[in-house]
């Protein structure tokens, strides 16, 4: 195994971590806090809406399942070794942003959707900055994909 794909892998398991941590968000969305003891509920108020954890939740998890298979699909993708190298850092890049994106996005009001106010709420700072990782990110994973799936339906 290659030395990128090892580092991609561990900011996948890293990114894999943080999205379970949004599950926790999640469940104390849901109930409102965290059982200590059967029927012993502690008060949690979280920031964002139970959909928003859902999200950060499964797509995160869906982000770091994506780069584990970029990183054993890159060594038989035909691709130089620097290509190879770039990539699997477009691709720790690419899942930082989504992580970002995702979080950041249950604390602005618009959903990170876009830089200014959009239907859904006005803009912060969190929203611009989650809206404009996550669109780097999109346009770059577009690119690689790309760029990798050409490459494996080549004749």
């Amino acid at each position: 195994m290659n030395d990128f794909q090892k580092t991609l892998i561990g900011h996948a398991l890293v990114i894999i971590i943080i999205a379970l941590l949004a599950g926790f968000m999640l469940a104390f969305g849901l109930i409102g806090g965290l059982e200590v003891t059967p029927g012993q509920f502690v008060d949690v108020t979280i920031f964002g809406t139970s959909s928003g954890w859902a999200r950060a939740h499964t797509g995160g998890v869906l982000n770091g399942l994506l780069m584990v298979a970029i990183a054993f699909a890159l060594p038989h993708s035909d691709l130089a070794v620097q290509r190879q190298r770039l990539y699997a850092r477009g691709m720790i890049f690419i899942g930082w942003a989504n992580t970002i994106f995702y979080w950041f996005g249950n604390a602005a009001p618009n959903r990170a959707l876009s830089f200014a106010d959009n239907i859904l709420g006005t803009t912060n700072i969190f929203g611009m900055i989650g809206y404009g990782v996550a669109l780097i990110g999109g346009l770059l994973t577009l690119a690689i994909l790309l760029h990798m799936a050409r490459n494996f339906l080549r004749d």
